[in-house]
């Protein structure tokens, strides 16, 4: 049987009551609007009025129908705005008692107003017996009439492919998808306060790059037609941000877009955003202290102090953070001490007796060292944990550790079980830099297409000389999904990258 309208019938109903409108001079589409409050403004200020009573103060509100009742000479409205939402009280003998027009202005809005319509009112304010904080709606001005009507407002969007596509729809009916990047938002402009209010400058640096570097990533490729030039989306902004500490910037950051060639899962997006961070003078245990201080300072700020609850485990963000080598986790998960192998043989068929996998490209003990890290370890390190000291081979840009061969000063920060920054002691020794840059080119050459390749303008920068340096990357998504409790990182992002969506044409093969 059928249920109601078909949605091309429901387009061309509302079609016409935008025509209707349109003859009654009711737009359907105005210029502007003047509000004079919002909704939590008006729910703050007027907490105190009593059921059944009214205050005699005009205001004007706009916002989108949410839900629609109408009972004969009654009919009360959902009104959500940016600060949340109010009841509109619809009252026939009110709306129509100045009016002469026909039809009147409660059956306009009772006819010709749907849910998903933008509307301007100016009223009185009245608390139902019910306890509703209402305006009592004097006039009403159509702003923007929808064409297609929204999605079950109770429910949501059941539909996760259909959340991400239609991020607006989403906003609309869910609160805390407005939530969500609202905390985003205010996460963005903490972080960047702290930075700047402790000298840290903000500077851009390119997008479009000849040369991509700064990571072990796989970029985007284009080409400028003018120039006739090949270029990419950068991978990080290390290698230009380190530039300007070369020239003089003592302490440099920028927080972007940062652009990788890979797949997606719930916590890659191809398109992300991170904030890099450079403190001349500084190594990679100030920086550790500078994370924990900023991390702390945001989550105080977005979540009202440092305990959350990610997915359903508490995190508890006071500082100290714990701090253990990579060493000294995977001994303590696997019983393997890598310290104590000779050589790549023997630490591969230890791994093998442990039940742990030996990729191919796993080829030298740093390598194995990091694979049964990442095995065995990195999903149980829930709480704030500092992972230190790095093996040489994958760790290209990072200054040799002063005191163990073989490693260099990095640390990553976990949290739940995942990766959330990064920082080094940075390599400032020219001579040191163009030797792993080479080594990288040449795994580059040999099929690892995510390896490195020798930018010479950087080098020729380094040779003018660079200051003792700490580097810092946090990625800004993963934060955001811990301080909003979202368990993929599409949830974070307004617009994240999806295939093309399938469209019925009808057709049959």
């Amino acid at each position: 049987m059928r249920q109601g309208p078909e949605p091309l019938e429901l387009r061309e109903i509302r079609l016409e009551k935008a025509k209707a409108l349109e003859a009654l001079g009711q737009g359907p589409y105005a210029l502007n609007f003047a509000p004079t409050h919002n909704s939590a403004e008006l729910q703050a200020a007027h907490a105190d009025l009593a059921n059944g009573e009214e205050r005699d103060l005009t205001v004007l509100v706009a916002g989108r129908v949410i839900t629609r009742r109408v009972m004969g000479k009654l009919a009360f409205f959902t009104l959500l705005d940016g600060s949340g939402s109010i009841q509109l009280y619809l009252e026939k003998s009110s709306l129509d008692a100045d009016s002469s027009s026909d039809p009147a202005p409660f059956a306009q809005l009772t006819t010709l107003v749907d849910a998903g319509d933008l509307i301007g009112v100016q009223g009185s304010l009245r608390r139902t017996d019910r306890g509703e904080l209402s305006v009592k709606v004097k006039t009403w001005w159509m702003l923007s009439k929808s064409l297609s009507p929204l999605p079950d407002k109770w429910h949501g969007l059941a539909d996760v492919e259909k959340r991400y596509r239609q991020r607006y729809l989403d906003l609309i009916v869910s609160p805390q998808t407005r939530e969500t990047f609202r905390r985003r938002a205010q996460l963005v402009s903490t972080l960047r306060r702290w930075l700047d209010d402790r000298g840290f400058l903000e500077i851009e640096t390119p997008v479009l790059q000849s040369v991509p570097g700064g990571a072990d990533a796989r970029p985007f490729e284009t080409h400028h037609n003018a120039l006739d030039l090949s270029l990419t989306l950068r991978i990080a902004t290390e290698l230009h941000l380190k530039r300007l500490v070369v020239g003089g910037f003592e302490r440099v950051y920028e927080l972007g877009r940062i652009f990788r060639n890979e797949g997606t899962s719930t916590r890659h997006n191809p398109e992300f955003t991170s904030v890099e961070i450079y403190q001349a003078y500084a190594d990679y245990i100030q920086m550790m202290e500078l994370t924990e201080e900023l991390i702390v300072y945001g989550c105080i700020q977005v979540c009202g102090g440092t305990s959350i609850t990610y997915q359903g485990t508490e995190i508890n963000f006071a500082p100290p953070w714990r701090r253990a080598t990579m060493h000294e986790l995977v001994l303590e998960a696997t019983g393997l001490d890598f310290n104590s192998f000779s050589d790549h043989a023997e630490a591969a068929a230890a791994m093998e007796a442990a039940n742990l996998l030996v990729p191919a490209l796993a080829d030298c003990l740093g390598r194995l060292l990091v694979e049964a890290f990442e095995q065995r370890v990195e999903s149980s390190l829930i709480q704030p944990t500092f992972v230190l000291d790095y093996p040489i081979e994958i760790s290209p840009l990072a200054r040799a550790h002063r005191s163990k061969p073989g490693l260099v000063e990095r640390f990553e920060l976990f949290i739940a079980g995942r990766e959330t920054a990064n920082a080094f002691s940075e390599l400032i020794d020219p001579v040191d830099q163009r030797r792993r840059l080479e080594a990288q080119q040449e795994r580059r050459a040999a099929g690892d297409l995510e390896a490195q390749v020798v930018d010479e303008d950087f080098l020729q920068a380094l040779e003018v000389g660079m200051p003792p340096t700490g580097g810092l990357g946090i990625g800004i998504d993963r934060l955001v999904m811990l301080l909003t409790d979202s368990a993929s990182i599409r949830d974070v992002i307004a617009f994240p990258l999806l295939r093309p969506a399938k469209v019925d044409n009808g057709c049959t093969d």
